[in-house]
């Protein structure tokens, strides 16, 4: 039951985040890191939509409790392919 109001919380964070970017980034602030690497202008505004975008991929994972098989299915291939 944890997982699934974990896996709300995220996903509603991340819709909130992709929808009200504007907000965010005013209230946050620019990032010059954003600004420089993700074009000179609206790099902040896509970071935080990519931020979202990923906050709602997790949020989904954990919700159909499939975070666990993903994260085997990646990282644990890159991982046992070394050892």
């Amino acid at each position: 039951m944890g997982r699934i109001i974990i896996g709300i919380l995220l996903v509603v964070a991340g819709f909130l985040l992709i929808w009200k970017t504007e907000s965010v980034v005013q209230f946050t602030g620019y990032s010059s890191w954003a600004e420089n690497k993700l074009g000179t202008m609206g790099g902040t505004r896509l970071l935080t939509k990519l931020i979202g975008l990923f906050a709602i991929f997790v949020g989904m994972l954990a919700i159909t409790n499939m975070h666990q098989g993903f994260l085997e299915s990646t990282v644990g291939q890159l991982l046992n392919s070394r050892m």
